[in-house]
């Protein structure tokens, strides 16, 4: 059973506003960052933290905000988890690197171990660690090639894998992430999403049967090495395809020698109310990419899959001088401890239905709310004019900004940039989530 979340022990779980957002010394932190950052690193919210638990976030200035962002999912069973800070603490003093590769530690094997035991399907399994959601993106790519001998990679419509040349190629959002970065990445080809809310009513197998003669006309499978998916998108707005989509591309994968890539770097770790998201369809994929929640903050992120394929490069060809660093697989394995111990995959899920709850009936009474959509503490709101389905960026932009300026966390997302998402820490009390909730609430009749 999932149990209450209390919190840091030295952090009050309750929103405090000392000043206006950002107050004072954050705005310091903000001239200063100006000066000694390059600009090309945006900043959503420009306070200065210097404190976080539970579900808040305090800064410089005394100012205490409600967490709905957890660092885009990464602070899944909160800031400065007690078994994570003992765990990482033990393991600084006792050394902090040797590079796996070099001379190798039992953290790193202890990762793999759980990740292949963890991870949907019950097949033997192999694991490999990096540092980031799109490194292993991209390394999961070379495993699929190598394994397969074949080049061609798919993504889809909406899609976010990444910040890297390969994952820039196959992400579709071009602002921020790609003008002016190219060329890019060969052999990356786009299909189209299952997107209930603007595909037409299409159900999973259509949107399936649609996106599959996509590839087979423009790309072929026997040119496929595989398919790149997240179970359910990030960046492209918290998009859920609709039931049997996922489980068709599967089943044609199967069929077709070609590899299925589940991208879970935003949605694993009980973001979703499951371990993975794959496991709401019983998804199983060939391989499993994840990342943020993975370590509590930490870098650090995996390919898991099946040990034939992971197998099937070389020896030396994967790797990385920090890929699976102590401290993070030290932080790693007490995430781990940390979900199961306290029952965070329920707690997703209570989550969830407070939220889907709240914001349905807000959404009956704003008809700018197109839709709300998501799983477990996952939950995004999509915003248009009217008696329409247009897109509302600016709309979305004031919302976020007054949201932000009284004392929550709030980020957007979407490709047309009009969704709202929201992604609180599992550690966030119940009380801290009704009264983000009834402020959003208020924030929506006064914009």
């Amino acid at each position: 059973m999932s149990q209450q979340p209390t919190g840091g022990p030295s952090i009050t779980q309750e929103r405090r506003l000392v000043t206006e957002i950002p107050g004072p010394r954050s705005q310091e932190l903000a001239a200063r960052k100006a000066k000694a950052v390059a600009s090309g690193v945006a900043v959503g919210l420009p306070v200065q933290i210097v404190a976080a638990g539970g579900g808040i976030l305090v800064d410089a200035d005394g100012n205490q905000l409600i967490d709905l962002g957890s660092g885009i999912a990464v602070t899944t069973v909160g800031n400065s988890a007690p078994r994570v800070v003992e765990a990482v603490t033990r393991q600084v003093a006792e050394f902090t690197h040797t590079c796996f590769m070099v001379t190798p530690y039992e953290g790193y094997v202890a990762v793999a171990e759980k990740l292949n035991e963890l991870t949907p399907g019950t097949h033997e399994k192999r694991s490999a660690l990096f540092n980031s959601g799109a490194e292993a993106v991209e390394n999961a790519v070379k495993i699929a090639r190598s394994a397969t001998g074949k080049q061609s990679v798919v993504v889809f419509d909406h899609a976010y894998h990444g910040r890297t040349n390969l994952t820039m190629a196959m992400t579709a959002k071009n602002m921020p992430y790609k003008k002016g970065f190219g060329p890019f990445a060969s052999e990356v080809y786009r299909a189209p999403l299952s997107y209930p809310f603007r595909d037409g009513g299409l159900d999973g197998a259509e949107a399936a049967r649609k996106a599959i003669d996509v590839i087979e006309k423009q790309v072929g499978a026997d040119n496929l090495a595989a398919i790149v998916i997240e179970p359910i998108q990030g960046e492209g707005g918290f998009i859920v395809p609709a039931d049997g989509f996922l489980p068709a591309l599967v089943s044609w994968c199967r069929e077709n020698n070609v590899v299925f890539v589940a991208d879970e770097v935003q949605t694993g770790f009980a973001r979703t109310g499951e371990l993975f998201a794959c496991d709401h369809e019983g998804v199983v994929p060939d391989l499993i990419v994840t990342a943020k929640g993975i370590a509590g903050g930490l870098p650090l992120a995996a390919v898991t899959g099946r040990a034939e394929l992971m197998d099937a490069a070389h020896a030396g060809g994967l790797g990385g001088t920090y890929g699976g660093n102590p401290l993070a697989c030290a932080a790693a394995l007490a995430v781990i401890e940390t979900i199961e111990a306290e029952g965070l995959v329920d707690r997703a899920r209570t989550i969830g239905k407070t939220m889907i709850e709240r914001l349905s009936a807000l959404k009956d009474a704003d008809p700018r709310i197109g839709e709300v959509r998501g799983r477990g503490a996952m939950i995004a709101v999509e915003l248009v004019k009217p008696g329409t389905d247009e897109p509302d960026a600016d709309l979305t932009k004031r919302v976020a900004a007054a949201a932000n300026a009284q004392g929550m966390v709030v980020l957007t997302c979407g490709t047309y940039g009009n969704v709202l998402r929201f992604l609180p820490p599992l550690s966030m009390p119940d009380h801290l989530l009704d009264e983000a909730l009834d402020i959003l609430t208020q924030v929506f009749r006064e914009n």
